[in-house]
C-alpha cells in the first residue's frame, strides 16, 4: 500500500538560505548564554565578597531531653 502512495514521489533539493530559514539564532543564543555565564560569575562573585568573613550563630539544636 505505502508502495502505491509513494510511487510518483520525487525528491526535491532545498536550498538553504541564512536570511530566509533563520539561520543567525543560534549565533545569538550563544552570544546569550556566554553572557549569561559572565553575569553569572560576576554575581557569584559579588555575593562572596559581601558576604566576606561572616561568622552565622545558631541556636542550639532542641531536643526531647532539652539543649544538647
Amino acid at each position: 500500500m505505502s508502495a502505491d502512495l509513494f510511487r510518483d514521489y520525487v525528491p526535491e533539493i532545498l536550498v538553504y538560505d541564512e536570511k530566509v530559514d533563520g539561520g543567525y539564532e543560534h549565533k545569538i543564543r550563544n552570544e546569550h548564554l556566554s553572557t549569561k555565564e559572565k553575569l553569572l560569575a560576576k554575581v557569584r562573585k559579588a555575593k562572596a565578597a559581601a558576604k566576606g568573613n561572616q561568622t552565622t550563630f545558631r541556636q542550639p539544636i532542641r531536643t526531647e531531653n532539652g539543649y544538647q
